[in-house]
């Protein structure tokens, strides 16, 4: 095998070697070898055929290899000279080692496990070939034939190959080899089908053969890698495209959806209905607005990340499609939370009017049912013509009566005035059965005209009369007067003690407790008065049966019997503990109101100024610098971390924020926090620590990449922070050219200077805001000494896969790239139209530019 690879070389000098012991022991042919391998000229030969001559040869050989960086362990001139064949064969195989095989690196392995790798990879898809060494992986011959298929197919019909016949296989890949390869035949089929373990170094010395003989082909492959390398980073970026195209959209088109909900205001008719809009809204809070919080804070993450993935990757910035920036979808959202702003506020006015309404409707019917009942029969009594045929004791006494009645209807214009009150309050506040409550109202107005009219007519005519009637029953007329406005009262105090009331704080309970304690006190005068009237009865029911006056047994003025007026009394008797009991439900219903606000202010109290706290703190922790990024980026988790399990509290707080709702309590003077202010104080508090670690994130992604040590990046985080003096985390111009020179970046005073700061500008702030990002900062310390690939490197990576060429074909790509890649190109490259165009020729070079060009999307 050394005698063979020896002579592969030799020849192109013209000579040839028999015997590598004999040949070499001069040190001439020994010399010729090296300057072949090498290419470089070695000193000059002795030609003398003494001893000396020749160990001075071989001396001035193994000077040479010695220069070469190898270690040539105890082998001498004297040995070599001397026919040693242990030592000859030791420094052949160290020449073979350093200049066959030395140089074979892949993936940066050492050169024998470089050389197993290459051999490994070229043979991966054939069957019945497992290279996983370099003695009896080789034995059955399919590795060498399956080499040489894998750059030379049209030498091997591998699909012939039998894995039972090693002498067939093993002597067709010598013989191919020697014929259409010029690799000459190194190896005995024989003895390696005959050997358990084949001679390692001789395997390696062969295969390093075929290695060197399709160098053109490792160059094609590593080619292939760097295409594979930029197609990969191209895919993954336009997969990154389309998930926040499509994150954006949906985003986009759920705020659209939920705008025209928020931004409804038309009220409903019932209690019911509003309480139900209040608990739906509350569940868009609770339930659906935060996870779209999350979704638009992990938005603009996802674009930050894709865009310093893009920087250092040489590829220009992503721009979204359309109405898809960053901007716009934080124009969506402050018009989602304007939609919102207010909404919350308009249902619970919504739900206070609808009850203000009720309670008016309520009090309405029980007005209008009162005076209703009392008007009853009033026409049919007004219309009598009972005085025509009357005496004159009776017409005095209908004279009486319709007195009495004129004082009752007087006493009855108040509750008319109330029911119309009540009636234009409902109107006013758009009650929604105004309708039917105005066609009541009209009819007892109507009614009361009415009946004013028919009371004057009548009284006119009893007054006609009164001067034929004379007899007037004084006793009766007193009872009848006074007892009228004490029935009233009574039916007034009733009334009034089951009126039900609303109430939202203790002073106002408080003060009808204080005006029933007061209406309490009178009951002993209205007693007094109620015994009076009782007494004027019992002195007429005397005066009757003393003077046997024929009376028909009634007053003949008014209906109101004792009997009545007892009885009512007794009802109003009873009302008294109720409303009592009724007051005092309501006073400890207040208790409870006001325990509930306390609860909440003391809890809002301390969260709200918590998370004020936090949010400084993390302002203070993103312009702060104290140990590795990682070390920060770990400290922000942590950080993260604690603020996330604060959650819990701020669900309590939701909690009693819900039973203060459902309580129908509208005001709280324990604090000035609201359920509104701790909200959207949570939910930047979230947004800014999830930013700041999304920044760390991109320091270190930059960092890594650009190969900036954490030494320069704690400088330039320094020198940033240094002339940060607002801690805004960002430079304005002046303060960014001022750290610059603190950097050692020369930056002059003059026109220049000024046109090269200018320039620096443009790159660090594209949009013209006045401001740096320490992001940015970064990325321009870093983006001049920055080693990535551009599309000039791309474009000749293709043409040495393509042969030279300058088109590539289908057949080429998908054998020198993985499948996926390889379609990934096929589908994108436009047809090449050159001159020496063949069918289904493609297009490397305006695909190369077009990977660092804008995209599609």
């Amino acid at each position: 095998t050394f005698t063979a690879w020896c002579n592969s070389h030799l020849r192109k000098a013209g000579t040839q070697i028999e015997n590598i012991e004999e040949d070499f022991r001069d040190g001439l042919k020994l010399m010729l070898l090296l300057e072949v391998i090498s290419g470089e000229r070695l000193a000059k030969p002795e030609r003398g055929k003494m001893r000396v001559h020749k160990i001075s040869n071989v001396n001035k050989a193994l000077d040479f290899i010695a220069s070469k960086g190898v270690k040539l362990v105890s082998i001498g001139a004297e040995e070599i000279v001397d026919g040693n064949v242990k030592m000859t064969l030791g420094m052949i195989w160290t020449i073979i080692l350093r200049f066959a095989i030395q140089d074979i690196s892949v993936e940066e392995t050492s050169a024998k496990e470089g050389l197993l790798l290459w051999c490994q990879r070229k043979t991966a898809p054939y069957k019945n070939v497992n290279i996983q060494n370099f003695h009896i992986s080789w034995k059955d011959g399919l590795g060498f034939c399956a080499l040489i298929h894998r750059h030379r197919p049209e030498l091997i019909d591998y699909g012939k190959l039998r894995k039972d016949d090693p002498l067939t296989n093993l002597n067709t890949a010598f013989d191919v080899a020697e014929k259409y390869l010029d690799i000459p035949k190194m190896l005995d089929a024989e003895d390696i089908v005959g050997t358990a373990r084949p001679d390692e170094k001789a395997i390696m010395t062969y295969v390093s053969s075929f290695y060197h003989a399709f160098s053109g082909a490792q160059k094609a492959e590593t080619a292939a890698n760097r295409i594979c390398k930029v197609l990969a980073v191209n895919q993954e970026n336009e997969q990154l495209m389309e998930d926040y195209e499509k994150l954006a959209s949906d985003l986009l088109e759920w705020i659209r959806r939920t705008i025209p909900w928020l931004e409804n205001r038309a009220p409903e008719n019932t209690m019911q209905a509003m309480q139900q809009k209040l608990e739906d809204f509350r569940d868009y809070r609770r339930l659906h607005k935060p996870p779209k919080v999350q979704e638009k804070c992990q938005l603009e993450i996802n674009f930050n990340t894709l865009q310093t993935k893009l920087r250092l990757s040489n590829r220009p910035a992503f721009m979204p499609s359309e109405g898809k920036m960053v901007s716009d979808i934080n124009n969506a959202w402050g018009g989602l939370e304007q939609a919102e702003k207010g909404y919350e506020e308009w249902l619970l006015n919504e739900i206070r009017r609808l009850e203000r309404l009720d309670h008016l409707a309520e009090k309405f019917r029980q007005k209008a049912s009162i005076h209703e009942s009392w008007t009853d029969g009033k026409e049919a009594m007004l219309q009598q013509k009972d005085y025509e045929t009357a005496t004159l004791s009776e017409i005095k006494a209908l004279l009486k009566k319709h007195e009495a009645f004129e004082s009752d209807l007087a006493a009855h214009q108040d509750r008319v005035e109330q029911i119309a009150a009540i009636a234009q309050e409902l109107n006013e506040l758009d009650y929604y059965d105004s309708p039917s409550v105005n066609a009541r109202c009209q009819k007892i107005c109507d009614q009361w005209d009415n009946l004013g009219a028919l009371t004057q007519k009548r009284r006119e005519a009893l007054e006609r009369t009164e001067k034929l009637l004379e007899t007037i029953d004084q006793l009766y007329l007193e009872y009848a007067k006074r007892a009228a406005p004490f029935n009233n009262w009574m039916e007034g105090a009733m009334e009034d003690l089951q009126d039900t009331f609303i109430v939202h704080t203790i002073e106002e309970i408080q003060g009808l407790t204080t005006a029933h304690e007061q209406f309490k006190a009178t009951l002993p005068d209205a007693d007094k008065e109620r015994q009076a009237i009782l007494g004027i009865h019992n002195e007429v029911s005397k005066i009757v049966q003393t003077y046997h006056v024929n009376m028909a047994g009634t007053n003949p003025y008014t209906t109101i019997t004792p009997h009545e007026i007892n009885g009512k009394w007794e009802h109003v008797r009873q009302l008294v503990p109720r409303r009592d009991q009724a007051l005092m439900e309501e006073h400890a219903r207040q208790q409870q109101n006001e325990r509930l606000r306390k609860q909440f202010g003391a809890q809002a109290n301390v969260i709200g100024p918590w998370i004020q706290t936090k949010m400084e703190e993390i302002g203070r922790i993103s312009i702060e610098m104290h140990g590795t990024l990682e070390d920060q980026l770990n400290h922000l988790r942590q950080y993260e971390k604690s603020i996330v399990n604060y959650k819990p509290k701020i669900d309590q707080l939701e909690g009693d924020h819900q039973q203060i709702q459902e309580a129908l309590i509208f005001d709280n003077k324990h604090t000035n926090y609201t359920m509104e202010h701790i909200r959207v104080g949570w939910e930047q508090l979230l947004t800014t620590i999830a930013r700041t670690i999304n920044e760390v994130e991109n320091q270190i992604l930059t960092r890594d990449a650009k190969g900036i040590s954490q030494e320069q990046m704690n400088e330039f985080r320094a020198s940033f922070n240094h002339f940060d003096r607002d801690h805004s985390g960002t430079l304005g111009p002046e303060e960014f050219k001022a750290c610059l020179i603190s950097l050692g970046y020369d930056i002059g005073n003059d026109a220049q200077g000024e046109a090269e700061f200018a320039r620096i500008m443009s790159i660090v702030d594209p949009n013209r805001l006045g401001v740096v990002t320490f992001q940015a900062f970064i990325d321009f310390m870093s983006r001049e000494t920055a080693d990535t690939d551009t599309a000039d490197q791309v474009m000749a990576s293709f043409k040495i896969l393509a042969g030279d060429k300058n088109y590539i074909t289908v057949d080429e790509l998908r054998r020198e790239l993985p499948p996926d890649q390889a379609e990934y190109c096929i589908a994108r490259m436009a047809p090449y139209t050159g001159r020496d165009a063949v069918p289904g020729a493609l297009d490397y070079m305006s695909f190369s530019t077009a990977l660092y060009g804008e995209s599609d999307l």
